[in-house]
């Protein structure tokens, strides 16, 4: 009961206006606590912004880098889809570098990386440095990919944990989203300048990153206890909740957390070494226990299922898509490129009113059933399209463009922000960052398998068999989510293990 009271104590002031009348003051203290933990969420999301960038530019660039340095067809490919397999180093690393160092110094060597990613990139004179440019820049995704959600999670109070945790998707598609624009602003220059410049400008943000992470942002309180700093945690969570009473009470909640192992266990008198990776990766791989065998297969589910639905052949192949629609005018391509853009980015908002209203299931099962739909109907107009060279038929090429904004408007609506959510927040906190780690591998992973092997598929089974396919995973991953996952709307971090045991298998924990 008393649980349950200091849980209704923290949902009555959440970051989104609500209903009820409390204290005044508890109230304003609250708002202020959600305010200090928005600006918090806002610079870690920055780093999303400069991945989005990152991982958008090279759609509309790589015609022109093509023409410049004389680079084919499976060049590219290779070159686009090694991306993400660098990417899957630097998620892997995460893990080990937010356990050790923090998760706001490995923030800010990920900005470090980014700038000189981008910078490499924009100087290269040939594919060697390209793909070098691109290592630099892929390692730093991934450790993006992990650092943000991890760090929103952990920083955030339980009533705003899915407003605050979508703010990375928002950031991630806004960067894709001024990539794409960037791409059109500067399509008119010379060949030898314009893809410079678009891959250059990415270098910019990573310098303000990085001097604000290290200047202004605090640790999370969770990394703080693991590491024996229990009175900056106590400070940085009544930051963050506005209280200092429920500060205390959340303080001992993630002490008793980080206490369940004993080899975990974190004194409050005296500072005590971390435990040892090995450990971790033993507990999550080699001896989980059954609510951490499901709370994985939950985590690599929704890693796997959202890049096997082919989001990264449109966001990294979009041109060529609209090229096969029918669409040759190069700026009517990257026009079209931009609507999906926009659309990706106006419809992540969504998510971040309804995640803690709806929850997530629901969100999550609307979000595949429309995706599935989407790449159907865009599979359909795509093979009733004639090929580009020849003309087109208006209705399908703008079939084509109407079913991938619907598809990039759906998965927006779950599959894009709320599987980092999810997996943020259910994974046990001993496990998180390595967990995150693990989840974002095996995304890196399959979004390297679409990327690198996009072209070859549409050339072997036509671009409309290619979105057939991507169809039938999406609808793979509405049955997932139905069977697989409980919901976890309104819990706190530190009741997240409980919920997989042997009673989530209880229709109402699916519900809840």
């Amino acid at each position: 009961m008393k649980k349950e009271q200091e849980q209704e104590h923290e949902l009555e002031a959440p970051l989104l206006p609500g209903d009820g009348d409390g204290d005044a003051g508890r109230k304003a203290a609250a708002a202020a606590g959600s305010a200090y933990a928005l600006v918090c969420s806002l610079v870690a999301s920055a780093i999303s912004i400069i991945y989005g960038y990152n991982r958008g530019v090279m759609s509309g660039a790589q015609k022109f880098v093509q023409e410049d340095l004389g680079i084919s067809d499976a060049q590219i490919e290779v070159l686009i889809g090694a991306t993400s397999i660098y990417s899957l180093v630097g998620s892997l690393a995460a893990g080990w570098a937010c356990d050790r160092a923090g998760r706001r110094r490995t923030m800010a060597l990920s900005a470090a990386m980014f700038f000189a990613g981008s910078a490499i990139t924009g100087a290269a004179s040939g594919y060697a440095a390209l793909m070098a440019g691109q290592l630099v820049a892929g390692v730093a995704c991934g450790f993006g990919l992990v650092v943000a959600p991890v760090y929103i999670a952990e920083m955030a109070p339980a009533a705003s944990r899915g407003f605050l945790s979508s703010i990375p998707e928002i950031a991630g598609n806004s960067g894709i989203l001024l990539s794409y624009i960037a791409d059109f602003a500067l399509a008119g220059l010379p060949k030898s300048l314009n893809w410079r410049l678009m891959v250059g400008v990415g270098a910019v943000p990573p310098l303000f990153l990085a001097a604000a992470t290290l200047l202004a942002m605090p640790e999370t309180p969770r990394w703080l206890v693991l590491n024996g700093h229990h009175d900056e945690a106590r400070r940085v969570l009544t930051r963050t909740t506005g209280d200092a009473a429920l500060a205390d009470r959340r303080l001992q909640e993630i002490v008793s957390s980080a206490q369940e192992s004993p080899k975990q266990a974190v004194s409050s008198d005296e500072k005590k070494e971390a435990r040892p990776s090995t450990s971790v990766w033993r507990d999550l791989l080699v001896r989980p226990t059954p609510s951490v065998r499901r709370v994985l297969l939950a985590v690599l589910g929704l890693q796997f299922f959202q890049q096997a639905s082919g989001v990264a052949a449109l966001v990294l192949y979009a041109p060529r898509v609209f090229n096969r629609a029918g669409i040759t005018s190069q700026h009517a391509v990257l026009g079209a490129t931009i609507l999906l853009g926009v659309v990706k980015t106006v419809s992540i908002v969504i998510p971040l009113f309804l995640a803690d209203r709806l929850g997530r299931r629901p969100m999550l099962l609307t979000s595949a059933g429309g995706m599935a739909a989407s790449l159907l109907v865009l599979g359909f107009s795509l093979r009733a399209a004639p090929a580009a060279d020849a003309g087109g038929a208006w209705w399908a090429a703008a079939t084509s463009v109407a079913a991938a904004a619907v598809f990039m408007a759906t998965f927006s609506l779950g599959f894009g922000p709320v599987i980092w959510m999810y997996g943020s927040e259910i994974l046990p906190l001993r496990l998180r960052a390595q967990g995150t780690g693990i989840g974002t591998a095996v995304n890196r992973v399959m979004s390297a398998v679409v990327g690198m092997t996009f072209i070859s598929m549409y050339e072997a089974v036509g671009m409309a068999g290619s979105f057939y396919i991507f169809a039938g995973c999406a609808a793979a991953a509405w049955v997932f989510v139905y069977a697989c996952l409980p919901e976890t709307k309104g819990r706190s971090l530190e009741e997240m293990e409980a919920l997989f045991d042997g009673s989530a298998d209880s229709p109402s924990l699916m519900t809840q």
